[in-house]
């Protein structure tokens, strides 16, 4: 029989077919909304606090954003070191959902709430923006003891002592307004509001950081080849990243012989089941990120010799920064991903399916053969996260 072949009978073809697209209305919103959302928030990481003045602020940001400020203002968009409205960014709920989801472990009631379904996780949710009221004050309040520190000598502040008045709420109300925009983003765009926000702020530096780099090469700080050997190794960092948060085990899972349809006797249902090699995605660097701004603003609201000190050991150039960092990056490696898959759990619920793992007793040994499996995951997703964290 001769086999026709038509214009668009490729599926490669049609995938490609914009019209496809162009009816997908409720794609297209979301889409739009979401790039609405992000536009909305980088304007508001240029509104400065009130009280402040911005020609001294812009010199002094210039001058002390290197460091572990450095890598704070990367995660608000440049918002802090501009002391805009933004300038918390979503540290303190990040900060803020570690601390109610290592509770909902410790704690019996708050683990009873979260297996409670939608209503649990509401009240917990509740939760995490009260304590992220409540760590949003304590930042707010160390950044503006940190401008009026040196507003005595540099006369960045004008209005005196109301700028705690003016400046604390709007730092607290700035740090809601963003987590309120990535719970919108969550429902309402493309999902995963809050790390599309961080994402956009760590974004929208990469275009100043290249056009430095093209500077200093310009004008011979850096040479050609170096420059050539930075591009190179960003190109194999992003492939290495795309293939790591790809590459998974599956591990095959057989399901009882059921009676054929057509007659031919039984027939054995089998799939797999998939587990990362990094389980816990980017939450790790996040989380760790944000527990060591906390030591941070407390030296912050200190001051002292021996606070200077221990910003020393906090700046990212120190070796026991990188310690602490690597160690934290590690710890919650392991736990995000305890949280998101129960082996005991996942065997139950394959025993109560009638399904099994070719080779494995149902039940408990099913679980310790997933625990294990997971645990080598885990150790190789947390050396690699280590790897991409310390590599800048």
């Amino acid at each position: 029989m001769a086999f026709e072949k038509t214009e668009n009978s490729s599926p490669f073809v049609r995938g490609f077919d914009l019209s496809t697209f162009a009816q997908a209305t409720d794609l297209k919103k979301r889409i739009l909304f979401t790039l609405g959302a992000l536009l909305v928030y980088r304007i508001g990481t240029f509104v400065p606090l009130p009280g402040l003045n911005p020609d001294i602020i812009a010199e002094v940001g210039r001058r002390n954003m290197g460091g572990l400020l450095g890598m704070f203002d990367m995660f608000s968009g440049g918002a802090l070191g501009r002391m805009t409205i933004f300038a918390l960014g979503l540290m303190p709920y990040i900060s803020a959902s570690i601390i109610i989801q290592l509770f909902t472990v410790i704690s019996p009631t708050l683990e009873a709430l979260k297996k409670e379904g939608e209503s649990g996780r509401r009240r917990l949710s509740q939760y995490t923006r009260y304590l992220t009221v409540l760590i949003a004050l304590i930042h707010s309040y160390g950044i503006c003891v940190s401008v009026m520190s040196f507003s005595a000598t540099a006369g960045a502040v004008v209005i005196g002592k109301l700028f705690f008045v003016v400046a604390v709420p709007s730092l607290i109300g700035g740090t809601l307004f963003l987590m309120w925009l990535g719970e919108q983003v969550t429902s309402r765009g493309i999902g995963n509001g809050s790390s599309l926000i961080i994402f956009a702020g760590i974004v929208a530096n990469l275009p100043r950081a290249v056009m430095n780099a093209l500077e200093m090469g310009k004008t011979g700080d850096l040479s050609t080849t170096m420059l050539f050997l930075i591009a190179v190794i960003v190109i194999a960092a992003i492939a290495f990243v795309v293939f790591m948060e790809r590459a998974q085990r599956r591990i095959t899972i057989h399901y009882p012989q059921r009676q054929s349809s057509i007659g031919r006797g039984n027939t054995q249902d089998s799939t797999h089941l998939p587990l990362k090699l990094n389980s816990s995605g980017v939450i790790p660097p996040i989380f760790a990120g944000a527990l060591l701004m906390l030591p941070a603003t407390v030296v912050s609201l200190v001051g002292g010799e021996w606070a200077q000190m221990a910003a020393q050991y906090l700046s990212p150039a120190h070796p026991a920064y990188n310690i602490i960092y690597v160690i934290l990056l590690v710890f919650f490696a392991f736990f995000y991903t305890a949280i998101i898959f129960n082996p005991t759990e996942t065997a139950e619920n394959l025993r109560k399916a009638g399904g099994f793992i070719p080779g494995v007793r149902p039940g408990q040994h099913t679980a310790q053969y997933l625990d294990t499996i997971l645990t080598r995951l885990t150790v190789i997703g947390a050396a690699y996260l280590v790897v991409i964290c310390l590599l800048p």
